[in-house]
């Protein structure tokens, strides 16, 4: 690169920054084992453009399709039938345009959102936003450990205990594919999402559900707020759909990609980052609304409307639907379901604990950790109580994620409508008040959901 061309990109980046409102240089990039490791390619076809950049949004909408989610809809499905659809439906929308803002926030300050938070607030103020994030990841953790040894129970007879440990083992897992390079671990993931996808569109055609229900489940209704029963299962599933580590995941590995760092660069990255994460979590919405039809198909229609564990459902199925591979398909979805979530949860822990405390360990030391800290409550809950303690212990990790993503979607809307930071990348007005009444809504169901759950 000629001294000329230099100067010139140097001058669109400070555009871009505007009037410098972040404190500190940026010295220790993202997850900088694969930072800008997959090259973009500057000429072809939008297609061929768009493939460069399809990945991330997959690893992000795997915590919109895992285990903890399974139970809520199971149990909204089996209660009210397809009501409920409109509330995933929200929930999703609600996740796209938080999602889209994350990915703006990394291609744009080349900070992800746990760096962007240690550089605006006070050392007190980020380590407890550390603190709360980490809660949160070890929270999700734990449902996709419960979720693993729960399938491996119901497909292999493993024992609930011995299942959890088991689950220990995808450090391993995770240590190769980081080690061959990040398109391998994106590669596993959408692998294993479209084996969940498939599993459950074969799920949908055997219980054969109402197609006139299914539309208008997709429409909200007055009911939903009048019955507090359905009220608070539909908070439910909307806390358990945007998960707060997703949103700091997002900011940085979108930063995977080698996209220009100019003007045009950045809005080319921003463009396509959007298109990839909105068609996967439409994916995502696909699973979670199969879920719930399946239920309701299956369940609600021949009177099992108290269905709300997994484990029943899992049993059920084979007897109601007729087919002897209902069950196993369920247990193979959920398999996947939980082990593609310890794929994304390495990395967010890796996200937060670097970016909010510029702290770097290796990989499997921090999976290690986390890991530890939540197969040891599994562990005593599934010796102690059995089945029934695993299905409470899913509910109050869904609480605990419930709780931190006020944290996370607050200074996210924040950073990314402060033209200070964003420069001419700041989100438009419309864009801005959409994204803080969404917060809102957030916020207020959150509170009413925790309510609700402790008193």
């Amino acid at each position: 690169m000629s001294s000329k061309e230099a100067v010139v990109e140097k001058t669109d980046v400070d555009f871009v920054d505007a009037s410098k409102s972040w404190k500190r240089q940026n010295d220790n990039p993202s997850l900088q084992e694969v930072y800008k490791t997959i090259p973009i390619k500057k000429t072809g076809s939008f297609f061929r453009k768009l493939l460069g950049f399809i990945g991330p949004g997959y690893l992000v909408a795997v915590g919109y399709m895992d285990p903890g989610n399974w139970a809520t809809s199971i149990a909204g499905g089996s209660a009210y039938g397809y009501t409920l659809l409109s509330v995933i439906l929200i929930s999703n929308l609600m996740a796209m345009l938080l999602q889209a803002l994350a990915a703006k926030l990394g291609i744009v300050s080349g900070r992800d959102l746990a760096q962007a938070c240690r550089d605006h607030y006070s050392k007190p103020v980020s380590f407890v936003l550390w603190i709360l994030c980490e809660l949160a990841i070890v929270a999700c953790d734990l449902a996709e450990v419960i979720g693993s040894a729960i399938a491996l129970n119901l497909l292999f007879n493993i024992p609930l205990v011995y299942g959890v440990c088991i689950t220990a083992l995808d450090v391993l897992l995770v240590l190769l594919l980081q080690n061959k390079g990040f398109r391998y671990i994106e590669s596993v993931v959408i692998a294993l999402i479209v084996t969940i996808a498939v599993c459950f569109g074969i799920e949908m055609a055997l219980s054969k559900p109402e197609i006139g229900g299914i539309l208008t489940g997709f429409l909200p209704s007055s009911e939903i707020i009048s019955n507090p029963k359905m009220l608070y299962i539909a908070l439910g599933i909307l806390g358990a759909t945007v998960m707060p580590h997703n949103l700091y995941l997002h900011s940085s590995i979108v930063q995977t990609r080698k996209f220009d760092d100019t003007k045009e660069g950045k809005r080319s990255a921003i463009k396509f980052a959007t298109i990839d994460s909105t068609v996967a979590l439409m994916l995502a919405l696909f699973v979670n609304g199969a879920i719930l039809i399946l239920s309701a198909a299956a369940f609600h229609t021949s009177g099992h409307q108290d269905v709300a564990e997994i484990q029943d459902a899992y049993h059920l199925l084979d007897p109601l639907l007729g087919s002897g591979i209902a069950s196993i398909l369920f247990g193979v979805a959920l398999l996947a379901s939980g082990q593609n979530s310890t794929l994304t949860g390495t990395l967010a822990g890796q996200i937060v604990m670097e970016g909010f405390l510029n702290i770097r360990l290796k990989p499997w030391i921090r999976r290690l950790i986390t890991r530890s800290i939540a197969i040891i409550p599994a562990v005593v809950v599934t010796f102690i109580f059995g089945e029934k303690g695993t299905g409470q212990l899913l509910i109050l990790s869904q609480v605990i994620l419930s709780l931190q993503l006020s944290f996370a979607v607050v200074p996210l809307v924040m950073f990314t409508s402060d033209k200070r930071k964003m420069g001419e990348f700041v989100n438009k007005a419309w864009v801005k008040w959409l994204a803080w009444f969404v917060t809102s809504i957030i916020i207020v169901l959150n509170v009413y959901l925790l309510w609700g759950t402790f008193f």
